[in-house]
């Protein structure tokens, strides 16, 4: 049901996100810039606390927001990167080059020792381990230094109409396929609460990383994450009301 879910959820927001599109003057790297910022959320770093702290550490709610946060990473870190290589060096090689990526390999490898119980020797999981705890820190500090760049003026441009989808129309879409497919209780609740997070810095991280207008990113990622402060509040209260 979380599978059919997420993919229900993703198909609907790439649509709007490809409609609003349209009314966009920008390029094609603009484009897939601002779609980006609808379709991936900050599941993790933003998600997890805050879904530990709504249901006080249910084991269920937790597992909900796992597997949200792990297609969420697959997600990201496949088409969103294929997205943005395809318009430069065209779809053949962007796709050619994703298997140059050491996430899929790792990925692979992890499902591998994990489904034949393969255990971890200590020497590389300790160190693999402080180097995972780091990623997020270098993630924001990468995002500091975009924002620092910034010159915000507060006119309006299509980043804010995205903005609005990702904070606004997402939960109410994700409302419409829980109810659509009957889900109920604290699974509800759950995809509910998540599907209001902010945009993931990991749309910033690419965008800089393949040189795809990072400085729009990072607005959007800081932004979505400041105004997020209110708008997840009431999507909290809604889920209580609702489900």
């Amino acid at each position: 049901y979380i599978v059919v879910f997420f993919v229900l959820y993703i198909i609907v927001l790439y649509i709007i996100g490809r409609l609003l599109a349209k009314f966009s003057k920008g390029d094609k790297g603009e484009v897939t810039t601002l779609t980006n910022s609808v379709l991936f959320f900050n599941s993790g770093n933003y998600g997890v606390p805050v879904n530990d702290l709504v249901f006080k550490g249910d084991p269920l709610a937790m597992s909900v927001q796992v597997l949200v946060l792990s297609m969420q990473n697959i997600f990201t870190f496949s088409y969103g990167v294929f997205a943005i290589q395809s318009l430069r060096i065209g779809k053949l090689k962007a796709l050619l080059g994703y298997f140059k990526m050491p996430v899929l390999y790792a990925l692979l490898l992890a499902i591998i020792l994990n489904y034949a119980h393969v255990p971890i020797p200590k020497f590389i999981w300790t160190p693999a381990n402080y180097v995972a705890d780091a990623m997020i820190a270098i993630a924001l500090l990468m995002l500091g230094a975009q924002i620092a760049r910034i010159k915000f003026n507060f006119k309006w441009s299509a980043a804010y109409a995205f903005i609005f989808v990702r904070l606004v129309m997402g939960p109410i879409i994700a409302w419409g396929i829980i109810e659509l497919m009957g889900l109920e209780g604290v699974i509800a609740q759950a995809l509910f609460i998540t599907s209001a997070m902010p945009t993931s810095v990991n749309s910033s991280v690419i965008a800089q990383e393949y040189d795809n207008h990072p400085e729009l990113a990072a607005e959007i990622v800081f932004l979505s994450t400041l105004l997020s402060s209110v708008t997840v509040v009431v999507v909290i209260y809604c889920s209580k009301l609702l489900f």
